[in-house]
């Protein structure tokens, strides 16, 4: 099969797959992923067939929505490309990216997989999560978790492991200062470092009006 016959397949089973997903995770996060994955790769040596299809099947069974289960992503993904009959050393590539692009990898010192593929994914990813985009995804998510807005007295945890990141109920704002603040300096490209800063400077604007309407300043 041509590559891109299977990767418009790929776009219609992710899209038939995530039809009735949470907001933040729908097949809409996935096309602006994959859009800003196509962007980043412009200015990087990678293999476009691996970070198109690592960027439309990334989130094609968060754990989240799986009682914390990380294996049936990637799961899915390899039946769906076995399927396909894609290349093996293909697949693999695809599922190592699948395994390793979640920000709770990085909490727990896990031996990651390292491709500049994975970069470029990862970095379209972690931009979906910051900026207007980000903090509107935010809190859908902490809405669909029926979390408090903000709570003074709970203070951000800035050493979560691994185990605690998943199993958090705090405040939505919270969530700014344990991942969304950070992701603009956990960048892998240029590129990605470049947009991040922008989104990340419009987070900080988004917090300092929020706390002067709730303190009533404004």
């Amino acid at each position: 099969m041509a590559q891109k016959e299977l990767i418009n397949k790929t776009k219609a089973f992710v899209k038939e797959t995530l039809a009735n997903a949470e907001g933040g995770h729908d097949w809409f996060h996935t096309l602006r992923v994959f859009n800003n994955a196509l962007l980043i790769s412009k200015n990087e040596n990678v293999n476009p067939f691996v970070v198109q299809l690592g960027a439309l099947l990334h989130d094609i069974a968060d754990s989240k929505f799986h009682d914390g289960n990380d294996t049936i992503g990637p799961k899915i993904a390899r039946e769906f490309l076995f399927k396909h009959n894609v290349d093996s050393l293909i697949i693999e590539h695809v599922i190592k990216i699948i395994e390793n692009i979640s920000f709770n990898k990085s909490l727990d010192n896990d031996k990651k997989f390292k491709s500049i593929e994975l970069d470029v994914v990862q970095d379209a990813d972690r931009l979906d999560a910051i900026g207007a985009i980000g903090i509107a995804r935010c809190f859908n998510y902490g809405g669909f978790k029926n979390r408090k807005l903000f709570d003074p007295t709970i203070k951000p945890n800035l050493k979560m492991t691994k185990a605690e990141y998943k199993a958090s109920t705090a405040p939505t704002i919270n969530h700014f200062y344990e991942k969304l603040l950070l992701l603009k300096d956990q960048m892998n490209t240029k590129t990605g470092r470049q947009i991040a800063t922008e989104r990340h400077n419009y987070m900080i604007g988004f917090l300092d009006q929020f706390y002067a309407e709730w303190d009533g300043k404004k």
